[in-house]
């Protein structure tokens, strides 16, 4: 990863953390970010980003889940995903 910029290393390192869920990377990737540079605004938009996107498999487990359940799920399911990935 030397081609990345130290930028580019910790939005990549932002991303990674939101989508394992590890809270001391957030509370170490955050300062980090700001350090390289990333204002509060970039670092804020790249973790609701990542978010959206870890999101996906949460929904697709929910959907599964649902989906075993047919007697029941039908009255609880949730509006159907988007096309693509569900990310955007």
């Amino acid at each position: 990863m030397s081609d990345l910029s130290p930028r580019e290393r910790e939005l990549v390192a932002l991303g990674a953390a939101m989508g394992s869920n590890c809270v001391p990377c957030i509370e170490f990737h955050i300062p980090e970010s700001r350090k390289a540079g990333l204002s509060d605004a970039e670092i804020h938009a790249a973790i609701l980003h990542a978010d959206k996107i870890r999101q996906v498999p949460a929904r697709k487990t929910l959907q599964t889940a649902l989906n075993l359940l047919p007697s029941v799920a039908a009255a609880a399911s949730p509006a159907a995903p988007a096309a693509g990935c569900g990310c955007n």
